[in-house]
């Protein structure tokens, strides 16, 4: 699998074992999010992002999140997470409340709608992901791949630079 580095064609570069192993990960990612994304849009009503958004805020508890921390974990910008929560908000999914430790800034907490739809959300999706994701790979395998998937998000995740 591994490139040998001498790639000088358009053809070699097509056919490069770490070209066509990146683009394997990429065109499964891009389609179970579809895949997935669309089940939750269309049983629960929300986007897969403010379902994302929502596991997030779960994760991070009581007192909330920033919105820059938001914005961080998501690798967004904070303009384009502040249309994704004004959204959420007006679909009663969180709030924003005042941050203690920030005068000017605002601390972004799940609703109780909010955790109800998280939750629903959830359970179709981790049928989902089993079928889609898990159930297609052999079962001795499956612990291991997750483990090799969290690997790799985390190390780019490590790789990002870090928004000011």
């Amino acid at each position: 699998m591994a490139g040998d580095g001498q790639i000088t064609t358009a053809e070699q570069a097509a056919n490069d074992g770490l070209v066509l192993a990146f683009g394997w990960l990429q065109g499964a990612a891009n389609r179970l999010e579809y895949i997935l994304g669309r089940a939750i849009e269309e049983e629960c009503g929300i986007s897969h992002l403010m379902f994302e958004v929502l596991l997030i805020l779960g994760r991070a508890g009581e007192p909330g999140m920033s919105m820059r921390a938001i914005a961080q974990e998501r690798v967004l910008t904070t303009g384009g997470v502040t249309r994704l929560i004004d959204r959420m908000e007006a679909a009663g999914l969180v709030t924003r409340d005042e941050n203690p430790g920030d005068r000017r800034g605002r601390l972004v907490r799940v609703t109780p709608l909010g955790e109800e739809t998280v939750v629903r959300a959830a359970r179709l999706h981790v049928e989902n992901v089993q079928r889609f994701l898990l159930d297609p790979l052999p079962a001795e395998h499956r612990e291991r791949f997750a483990r090799d998937l969290r690997t790799l998000s985390l190390t780019a995740r490590d790789a990002l630079p870090r928004l000011r």
